[in-house]
């Protein structure tokens, strides 16, 4: 058993370190179905389940302070691309077809929660609070939800189990919806045309050198910003069941890094790659302290997931019948939410390659909205 924090500590960094290696360097079929931070989530799942991590104070004390500020400066990091500028570019009705999607989840998963709430744990609300965070957002926003709420690390297992089934099977239907898109559109009576000022939208940055300095920007200047946040939180007034000092933080780190974005400091490389290294950290604290000796409730939660996603489709549907939309929108606006930014960009290739950033801006409204969303959803559910 390890019962030194900074040994646990260590452990966790080599564990990601490992998988971040393998997931990056290999070919191995395997990452492509069970991602590399869902791996983590698991292994380390695992290894506290065996009793190898110990569970005193102290020994939990060192990664559960870095993880505190790990979050919000991965929050903030994340956030460097979310031009608004080039968000408004898309027009009215491709922001709208985005809203409809991240709307849709949110009806699907009160809906279907209060549907099942007599059969779950009584703060299962929290987890499935912060699996919508996902599904309008990112990990990132799953986390910042989980971290906000305090979902017990066992349901939140569930969650992160349902998100990657259940966005595995959904990601395949996205694909596969590029064969039937003639077929749609004429069924829609859609207008293609407002698409053609998008396409070849040069929306992409040119490719900066990570240096010392700019790792020195995002690496030190996020952490900087998170401590700040996290005290400046700390000191405002507690609002209901929600709105604490985390929630603060984190809505302060998210309006920092939209106004970051704006500058010149938005560019700076290296900004994704360190706020994914911060994710698995997060992820990684996270997983240490679940086990697995309650699984079985996990096919409920798989169930849930895939009914959720009825409902989103049903809804997106009659929203695509009601205002003639074509099917690349609502694709790519649904992977835009469910999968994040490494999906998106993909789905929307599938259809043209020109429209791509439209792909890539979707996911940055997501990666802002996700975190509210999940809160919003979450404390409807905590009502019912």
């Amino acid at each position: 058993m390890i019962t030194d924090g900074l040994l646990m500590l260590g452990v966790l960094l080599g564990l990601s370190c490992l998988l971040i290696v393998l997931e990056r360097t290999t070919d191995w079929k395997f990452f492509k179905f069970v991602p590399g931070m869902v791996l983590m989530y698991l292994i380390c799942a695992t290894l506290n389940s065996l009793g190898v991590f110990g569970q005193a104070e102290e020994t939990r004390a060192p990664i559960a302070a870095v993880k505190n500020v790990a979050l919000p400066a991965m929050i903030f990091l994340f956030l460097f691309g979310c031009d608004i500028r080039k968000i408004i570019k898309l027009g009215p009705k491709l922001l709208l077809t985005m809203f409809v999607a991240a709307a849709s989840l949110a009806v699907g998963m009160v809906a279907v929660y209060a549907l099942f709430q007599g059969a779950l744990h009584e703060e299962s609300w929290k987890a499935l609070g912060a699996l919508l965070g996902s599904w309008t957002g990112g990990s990132a926003n799953m986390v910042a939800v989980q971290d906000i709420l305090q979902a017990p690390e066992n349901i939140f297992g569930y969650a992160l189990i349902t998100d990657t089934i259940v966005y595995s099977v959904w990601l395949m239907a996205m694909f596969s919806s590029v064969a039937v898109s003639d077929r749609f559109n004429r069924f829609t009576k859609a207008d293609t045309s407002y698409l053609d000022s998008h396409a070849g939208a040069d929306l992409a940055e040119e490719k900066r050198e990570i240096t010392v300095t700019s790792l020195a920007i995002v690496a030190f200047g996020s952490i900087f910003v998170s401590t700040v946040a996290i005290w400046i939180g700390n000191q405002l007034p507690v609002l209901g069941d929600v709105v604490n000092g985390t929630a603060w933080t984190i809505l302060i780190v998210s309006l920092l890094g939209l106004a970051v974005a704006h500058t010149p400091l938005g560019k700076t490389a290296g900004s994704m790659e360190v706020g994914t290294l911060m994710l698995f950290i997060v992820i990684g604290q996270i997983a240490s302290g679940s086990d697995f000796s309650a699984l079985t409730q996990a096919p409920l939660y798989l169930l849930i997931g895939f009914l959720v996603l009825l409902v989103h489709a049903v809804i997106m549907v009659i929203y695509a019948k009601l205002t003639r939309t074509e099917l690349f929108s609502l694709a790519v606006a649904s992977t835009a939410n469910i999968g994040g930014i490494a999906s998106a960009p993909v789905v929307a290739s599938a259809f043209n390659r020109q429209l791509v950033p439209v792909g890539i801006l979707f996911a940055l409204i997501g990666s802002f909205a996700g975190t509210w969303i999940g809160l919003g959803a979450a404390q409807l559910m905590s009502m019912l």
